[in-house]
């Protein structure tokens, strides 16, 4: 990873900051719209896997297997600035979640 190369975490500090400050709602409104957004992404995998796949005779294959893995770091980016909008610990609350699904699918380390 060079100097250039955003880190995660401060990459997602930086979208959180940059939509705080660009918020056009405020309050719950615009909390209950990020969260919303996190399907709109889901439904952007789903458009890109169909297209993907060539099941939508109308288009044909409208897109490809790396727009599907565009499609799903957009959910996950989409997913972390939400949960950062939910609480300013992303990281711990987010490590502390992924070992315990771990620990539930891999048993104890």
């Amino acid at each position: 990873m060079s100097d250039q190369d955003p880190d995660i975490w401060s990459g997602i500090d930086a979208l959180w900051t940059w939509l705080e400050s660009n918020r056009p709602l405020g309050g719950q409104q615009d909390l209950l719209l990020r969260l919303l957004k996190l399907s709109e992404e889901v439904g952007e995998v789903a458009e890109a896997v169909i297209g993907a796949m060539n099941q939508n005779p109308r288009k044909g294959t409208s897109h490809t297997w790396d727009d599907v893995r565009s499609e799903l770091c957009d959910v996950v980016i989409t997913a972390l600035v939400a949960l950062r909008t939910l609480t300013p610990d992303t990281r711990e609350v987010f490590d502390r979640h992924l070992a315990g699904v771990m620990e539930r699918s891999l048993g104890p380390r």
